[in-house]
């Protein structure tokens, strides 16, 4: 039983719906960042992040670029630790609650905690890659 179920729980069907899951965030900005780049600019420039164009093209190729890395399984470790190191730079630049009036603190908080989350998310993906890895090199090295 408890290999029947390990089985179906690591299978590959299952495994890219839970990366798909895991990246549909990234997927999202990426495609609002693209549609209105005019907005994400401005949004970039708020937040003091300059040169605001050129930043806001490199978001949308790492974010894509990452993501298709992660659900494509090449340079899935690379992937995931690219985004995330970018959502936690990300987090700390845009989610500073720490600096706002308490009625908008709880939300903001909020959200930073749910982006650490993801952070260690992708940490588990690149750490399993990385397993998963040494454990096929192992096996060839036995053969």
């Amino acid at each position: 039983m408890r290999t029947t179920l390990s089985r179906r729980l690591t299978a590959t069907p299952l495994r890219w719906l839970a990366l798909l899951a895991l990246s549909a965030a990234y997927l999202q900005s990426a495609l609002e960042k693209a549609l209105d780049f005019g907005g994400a600019s401005a949004e970039y420039a708020q937040l003091g992040l300059l040169p605001a164009t050129p930043l806001v093209l490199a978001t949308i190729v790492l974010e894509l670029g990452a993501v298709l890395a992660v659900l494509g399984n090449r340079g899935r470790c690379l992937g995931a630790l690219l985004l995330a190191g970018f959502t936690l730079a990300a987090t700390f630049v845009a989610l500073r609650y720490w600096t706002l009036p308490l009625p908008q603190r709880a939300i903001v908080a909020h959200n930073f905690y749910e982006n650490l989350g993801l952070c260690g998310g992708w940490l588990l993906v690149a750490w399993q890659d990385l397993r998963e890895r040494a454990d096929r090199a192992l096996l060839q090295t036995h053969r």
